[in-house]
């Protein structure tokens, strides 16, 4: 643990929660820890390294090729990306950043309220997406855009597409759809 100053667990290493508040995390390859979090920094969890969970206010989180979340990934602001065979037994959360899943499996849904979010091919994802109201007084720069939702061809999606505001959903053709609740998003076809 430290207040200020990068954090780095060696690859191959256990350790217990590693946390700073003012610093990035790096969770080396192969490295078994408990929860990783940090306030003002980007996570980085490197290829085959399981975590307990992973969360940061500011920042962006990367999970590596079949690197394992036990619980869930939250950030605030931070765009977060799952590589290729990454596994989150919990859900994905923020509220501004996009979220890429490049052929991972997430079990606990996907939540925001201004990220885009992109489903690239061999992505399986359960409990659905939920795109929650955007309260926020703040208007930076002339009307709010629509999150751009995006689901390639050969990504599963189960449980249901929940959208409290107006989202652009691009579907590849031949992708299975689950239920839509609430705002009918924009929909377009990737070619």
């Amino acid at each position: 643990s430290k207040v200020n100053g990068s954090v780095k667990v060696e690859p191959g290493q256990q350790a217990g929660d590693v946390d700073t508040v003012n610093g990035s995390v790096t969770i080396g390859a192969g490295a078994r820890v408990e929860d990783v979090e940090t306030v003002n920094g980007s996570l980085k969890i490197e290829d085959k390294a399981v975590v307990g969970s992973a969360e940061t206010v500011n920042g962006s989180i990367t999970v590596g090729v079949e690197a394992e979340v036990q619980k869930g990934i939250e950030a605030v602001n931070g765009s977060m990306t799952l590589r290729q065979g990454a596994k989150v037994a919990g859900g994905l959360e923020n509220v501004n950043g996009a979220m890429v899943l490049e052929g991972a499996q997430v079990d606990g849904g996907i939540e925001t309220v201004n990220g885009d979010i992109r489903l690239a091919t061999g992505t399986h994802l359960t409990g659905g997406i939920h795109v929650g109201k955007n309260n926020s007084k703040w208007n930076w720069g002339g009307e709010p855009r629509n999150p751009k939702i995006t689901i390639e061809q050969g990504a599963t999606v189960e449980g249901p597409l929940h959208f409290e505001r107006e989202v652009d959903l691009y579907v590849a053709p031949g992708v299975t759809l689950p239920p839509v609740a609430g705002v009918q998003p924009q929909r377009y076809t990737l070619q």
